[in-house]
């Protein structure tokens, strides 16, 4: 295929904890009035598929794509039903659910290919801003029943604080929250598998049915892991040169994620094997691939396939960048060379050391 960066719909939730922080401190265009919380920047989620927007694939779904050119889109021998990546802007103007999402192994009883690993990089905090992540140590499964029965979560589950600029990468099976008063920028498998705690639906709330509620704890406490504890990491810089700051975020077997700052003046050239998803965080930026020079705006997404192979951006730019990386040969192996030890690089995610 004759691939192009690729500029997608994005599909927007309207949940019950959304604000206006996207469009209104993001600058994000084109949104609909009311509630914003998410903004799917690229999705193969069924019922919620990206498009592309432009050029000769105008109107293809993500899903079409993977499967008619898989290695060109997706990269590095890549066979599967849908493209593995989703990525969202969060606002939690309020809390959002206390919620899990099932593993790989879990999601496949359930029919669906794959489970829901996510991180989260927080672009902005309210001073005292929290997060509700895992649950404590030597809580047993009868007494998170009780106390998700009793809403009573901070009995059993760790609250961290939380500061922009960090990151959190959350495996499966760990039971979490995050909100009010936070901004983030979230990667994570393709999939809407989750289960919930609340005795209100998210979308704007309704009470469920006891039997309903009930039904949702239960399958929740089966897909519960208890030794699922992450915090959050600042990063690790790897140098690149004058003005240009490249921060290795998270990463693990399903995604990594980075930030690139790059300084009036200044360049950042990279190549890759595997398709990029380059997501702006700061001021209008000119991204430059396969001889296309294109400005990616306030709070703007551009898919990169695999087969397009290298990518210029041209300072000054802010841009979060997702992908599937090889865990040698794009995180340790860099790292390490930069001076980063294996115990450090390991706090990244999964499968590091």
């Amino acid at each position: 295929m004759d691939w192009y960066p690729l500029r997608l719909t994005t599909p927007v939730k309207q949940h019950l904890f959304g604000g206006r922080t996207i469009p209104d401190r993001l600058g994000r265009t084109g949104l609909p009035p009311g509630r914003i919380a998410e903004t799917w920047e690229v999705s193969d989620v069924d019922g919620d598929e990206s498009r592309v927007r432009e050029g000769q694939l105008r109107g293809s779904t993500l899903r079409e794509l993977t499967e008619r050119d898989p290695e060109g889109l997706v990269g590095r021998g890549w066979r599967g039903r849908r493209f593995p990546l989703l990525t969202k802007f969060i606002d939690a103007a309020g809390p959002l659910p206390v919620h899990l999402h099932p593993d790989d192994c879990a999601a496949r009883g359930q029919g669906e290919p794959n489970g829901k690993t996510e991180a989260w990089h927080i672009l902005e905090a309210e001073p005292g801003a929290t997060a509700l992540v895992g649950v404590r140590p030597g809580v047993t499964g009868e007494e998170l029943r009780r106390a998700l029965l009793a809403q009573d979560f901070d009995a059993v589950m760790r609250r961290l604080p939380v500061r922009a600029g960090e990151t959190l990468y959350v495996p499966a099976g760990t039971l979490h929250s995050f909100g009010p008063g936070t901004l983030v920028y979230e990667i994570e498998q393709t999939s809407d598998l989750q289960e919930h705690a609340m005795r209100h639906r998210m979308e704007d709330g309704a009470a469920l049915s006891d039997e309903e509620w009930h039904a949702n704890i239960e399958a929740l406490l089966k897909q519960w892991k208890p030794d699922r504890r992450p915090d959050f990491v600042p990063g690790l810089r790897l140098p690149v040169g004058d003005g240009v700051d490249r921060v290795f975020l998270c990463a693990g077997p399903y995604f990594a994620l980075e930030r690139w700052r790059v300084r009036s003046g200044a360049v950042l050239d990279h190549g890759f094997g595997t398709a990029h998803i380059l997501s702006n965080a700061g001021a209008p930026a000119t991204v430059t691939c396969a001889g296309e020079a294109l400005e990616l705006g306030r709070a703007q997404t551009v898919l990169l396939p695999a087969a397009l192979g290298e990518v210029r951006v041209q300072g000054p730019a802010d841009v979060l960048v997702g992908y599937l990386p090889d865990l040698e040969r794009d995180i340790r192996r860099p790292l390490a060379t930069a001076g980063h030890g294996p115990h450090v690089v390991a706090t990244l995610g999964e499968d590091l050391s």
